[in-house]
């Protein structure tokens, strides 16, 4: 079986949901020529626990966990199946490895999950469940989750973070024009360069090396995704960057699979 590849998607603002921008259209065409999953483990920032838990929900309710925006996102349902067990599986694997996990039977998605998916796999027919991102999971500690969990590609598992490239809350929130921030293009740019070149080391530090780090991440939640896709895939498979361009003017939405479609590697 060809090993999945994994993912890292920046999920934006809530209203990406109905404004795709750049982004949305080439995340379906990605879905379209993608192996077809058996299902979608997805990690969010929008569900932080002290420990790991898996969600082994048969029915997942669609979580409408923002305020203020247009009433039309309230309206919104993304109905797909879960994955009890793949879910099930990857709490063995990851108890296995040392990580303590359990199981939660009711959670739904958040829309750091279900936002992008409607991308994705617009029809909602492959199998989805969340994993929590552990409270105090670092860039470091995030990749070694994104490793642990990699056996999972073998099984036609495919492995999204998701998050955000840039992710400064006030200045989003204070934005009044779409003028794209050079701080945000800039931390960018760094970005695509450290992953192209495969140079998982300088990843790992972002923080520390990248330009303008504490203003397009003041947290790191949104940031951390991007380390346990990389690490999921590992530091020899290639990065291809899914261009989103910058919304709102501050965040970025650039994306990136890591892995090749249909290879081994």
């Amino acid at each position: 079986m060809s090993l999945m590849p994994t993912l890292f998607i920046s999920h934006g603002a809530p209203t990406f949901a109905l404004a795709p921008g750049l982004l949305g259209p080439r995340l379906t065409a990605l879905g379209e020529a993608l192996p077809r999953p058996g299902a979608v483990l997805l990690v969010s920032p929008h569900w932080i626990t002290r420990e790991l838990r898996a969600a082994t929900t048969k029915t997942p309710a669609t979580i409408h966990d923002f305020g203020g925006f247009d009433e039309a996102l309230y309206d919104l349902v993304y109905p797909a199946k879960g994955a009890p067990q793949a879910a099930a599986r990857t709490v063995e694997l990851l108890n296995r490895a040392g990580w303590r996990t359990g199981i939660d039977e009711q959670r739904g998605l958040d829309h750091g999950a279900w936002v992008p998916l409607r991308h994705l796999y617009p029809l909602a027919d492959v199998p989805v469940f969340q994993l929590s991102m552990p409270a105090e999971l670092t860039p470091a500690s995030a990749y070694a989750l994104g490793a642990a969990l990699a056996p999972l590609r073998e099984e036609g598992i495919l492995i999204v973070g998701s998050g955000s490239l840039t992710h400064n809350l006030n200045e989003f929130r204070n934005s009044h024009d779409d003028a794209e921030a050079e701080y945000a293009k800039q931390f960018a740019a760094w970005t695509r360069q450290t992953l192209t070149s495969r140079d998982h080391g300088s990843l790992l530090r972002t923080m520390e090396l990248a330009p303008n780090a504490q203003r397009a991440h003041p947290t790191i939640e949104h940031l951390v995704p991007l380390m346990l896709a990389a690490g999921a895939a590992g530091p020899e498979a290639p990065a291809t960057v899914i261009e989103g361009g910058i919304t709102h003017g501050v965040l970025a939405m650039d994306s990136y699979l890591f892995g090749q479609i249909g290879s081994m590697q």
